[in-house]
């Protein structure tokens, strides 16, 4: 009898450490098929979940006998304060003409602080903020533009020298053919559904991270749509006065991005391989701003701005006071264009939209 008792408790003790096993196997190794506890997998660390809405998580994305989803996952840490998870879609099938087509999406996102380098930032930043990019709702400090986000994290994440901690979300989906290739939809079911997916995975890195605020981040109101639509007949940009680009625009096509307090974007691009001519973006947000921190220089850009900035090959900055709190105005643009008259009317003509005094020369307060 006592023999029967203490197997009972050796089986005991060994089912025990199996679920025990099992668990933590649910929660290091969410990229295989081996969930324990309801068969789904989960992505990004644990944030998103197999058939939780967008079409890249869901089970008819590979559903085909060609079909698979792959993800991989480096987790941040309170001692490595960056993080990165990647989830990868790839498929083959047959097309009309008999030949193989290739499908790819993959979706990526990246924790970490604001790029170090000026440069590199202002093109971080542009490249998130611009173009078709609207603000997050709820006073989150972040965007979606329907393919990609940004969210700034809370002070309690900034890094030791004081740049603040992000997360975007990148994606790209593309047909391959045998003589070409072609874009294609990733399936992340437009700018509300990316905010969520980007506010979920900003909640458990910051978990990670051990910088989580006591309550997690959430989206409720809908995120804003455009304004209005790509313009390709036209010659005053953005339909800001001042930026009239003459016979160049017949070649030219622009997008109003956000038109808020908070944010500004006017983005001019090639109509014939999509190039960019300038990219204008103006920021007052605080956290959206404190991107923008050590990287305006310290002086005046040149002879009768106000505030501080910088005059590189492919950006300018600029930021000055505006009712207490910064406005930071950011152009990209090649080095082969001479934009500096278009930052200078951009510039004056956010800073007057908000209530601010002139920034560039040659403004007026009315």
């Amino acid at each position: 009898m006592k023999q029967l008792m203490d197997g009972a408790r050796r089986r005991a003790v060994l089912v025990g450490g199996a679920v025990a096993v099992l668990v933590a196997a649910g929660l290091g190794t969410w990229a295989t098929d081996t969930w324990p506890f309801d068969g789904k997998d989960t992505y990004c660390w644990g944030a998103w979940k197999e058939d939780s809405g967008p079409d890249f998580l869901s089970g008819e994305a590979v559903d085909e006998d060609n079909a698979s989803r792959t993800s991989e996952e480096t987790a941040p840490a309170p001692g490595r304060q960056r993080g990165r998870c990647t989830v990868a879609l790839h498929s083959e099938r047959t097309s009309s003409d008999g030949g193989k087509v290739v499908e790819k999406t993959e979706v990526t996102v990246d924790y970490g602080p604001a790029p170090e380098s000026a440069a590199r930032r202002m093109e971080w930043i542009g490249g998130h903020l611009g173009d078709r990019a609207m603000p997050l709702p709820d006073g989150l400090p972040g965007v979606s533009d329907g393919r990609s986000g940004l969210l700034v994290l809370p002070k309690g994440c900034d890094t030791r020298d004081g740049r603040p901690t992000a997360v975007t979300l990148d994606s790209t989906a593309e047909s391959v053919y045998s003589d070409s290739t072609m874009p294609g939809d990733a399936g992340l079911g437009g700018s509300q559904s990316v905010a969520r997916l980007l506010v979920a995975a900003a909640n458990r890195a910051m978990e990670k991270a051990g910088c989580a605020p006591d309550k997690p981040l959430e989206v409720v109101s809908p995120v804003l749509t455009l304004p209005e639509g790509r313009e390709t007949f036209f010659t005053r940009a953005c339909r800001i006065k001042g930026l009239e680009l003459g016979k160049e625009a017949e070649d030219l096509a622009y997008q109003v991005g956000p038109v808020t307090r908070d944010l500004q974007s006017c983005s001019v691009r090639q109509t014939r391989g999509d190039g960019r001519y300038f990219d204008a973006l103006m920021v007052t947000q605080p956290r959206l701003s404190a991107l923008f921190d050590g990287a305006t220089g310290s002086k005046a850009p040149a002879r009768g701005w106000r505030g501080t900035g910088v005059f590189a090959d492919t950006y300018k900055v600029v930021r000055a006071d505006c009712a207490g709190r910064p406005l930071t105005v950011l152009m990209l643009a090649p080095s082969l264009h001479e934009t500096t008259p278009y930052f200078a009317t951009f510039t004056n003509a956010v800073a007057r939209r908000v209530g601010c005094a002139p920034v560039a020369p040659g403004g007026s307060d009315r």
